[in-house]
């Protein structure tokens, strides 16, 4: 089976290289050196002279504040990008899979979300990951999204490694306590796209996938202090006190009632921080 990967330097891109394990996968890995996302005859070149059976798309524009000003790109990436890729798909017959973002909800609904929730997107980020979904769906038939949320993984920047940078050169820190999710390790999402691979009945469409539980970031930041044995105290703010330039959902814990009963592979947020850092070379 040959697999096309993008964003293949990424956090969920790099734990797919350690999860393509099997040796009758023939992936090829690209990232913005192989292929420029933001060229769509490269892209769709790609894709086609390529030929593969899977199209995995982790490549996204995810700097969340710097896209309210950088909007082409990120609409080139996010968006216009998704769509070449999955009408691609439909050329070769290939399926497509790609990775969106609790931040397309944004409801105000104080439950776990639905797949089938209405979207209310607030920021450039999170308008544009919601339309790459829909040109998604609507290019390519053999279209399974996967919505995530708080991702971290072992190599490039996120919210663990720094809270750990942080927490080991100060002695107190802030962090906002009213913003509520569920941290998910790219490797278990690595894991979810495998298994979406290999289970040939499993329908397309739109999944919620995330680590079970449920936490702020403050939580989660209380958390990463006692796995690495940090003694740094994190003290409990409003978001108010931490103004962004993009806007957070302040509720984005997925329901997961639907990826479950695909039988997809799920561990909690705290097993999952603890076997990063068992595995985090930088300990």
């Amino acid at each position: 089976m040959r697999i096309l990967i993008t964003g293949a330097n990424g956090q969920v891109g790099t734990a797919l290289r350690r999860t393509l394990t099997n040796p009758s996968y023939e992936c090829l890995f690209t990232d913005r050196d192989e292929l420029d996302m933001r060229d769509e005859d490269a892209v769709r070149e790609k894709a086609l002279s390529y030929k593969p059976q899977v199209v995995i798309n982790c490549a996204a524009y995810t700097a969340v504040d710097k896209a309210e000003s950088d909007t082409q790109a990120c609409v080139e990436i996010n968006q216009d990008a998704v769509r070449v890729l999955a009408e691609a798909c439909t050329s070769i017959d290939a399926r497509f899979i790609h990775i969106s973002t609790d931040y397309v909800y944004h409801n105000d609904k104080n439950r776990p979300l639905l797949e089938s929730d209405p979207t209310d997107p607030q920021s450039v980020y999170a308008r544009t990951k919601l339309a790459g979904e829909k040109e998604a769906l609507s290019a390519c038939a053999k279209t399974t999204i996967l919505r995530t949320s708080w991702v971290f993984g072992l190599e490039g920047g996120n919210f663990v490694r720094t809270m750990v940078r942080l927490g080991s050169e100060r002695d107190e820190l802030n962090v906002v306590s009213d913003q509520i999710g569920a941290p998910t390790f790219a490797d278990d999402i690595a894991r979810a796209i495998l298994h979406v691979i290999e289970t040939k009945d499993l329908k397309p469409g739109t999944y919620n996938y995330a680590g079970l539980g449920v936490a702020s970031w403050y939580d989660f930041s209380k958390a990463i202090m006692e796995t690495y044995g940090l003694t740094c105290t994190v003290n409990p703010i409003p978001t108010k006190l931490y103004p962004t330039p993009a806007a957070r959902p302040h509720y984005s814990v997925l329901d997961l009632q639907k990826a479950q009963a695909g039988k997809f592979p799920f561990r909690h947020w705290r097993d999952a921080l603890a076997d990063f850092h068992a595995r985090d070379a930088t300990t």
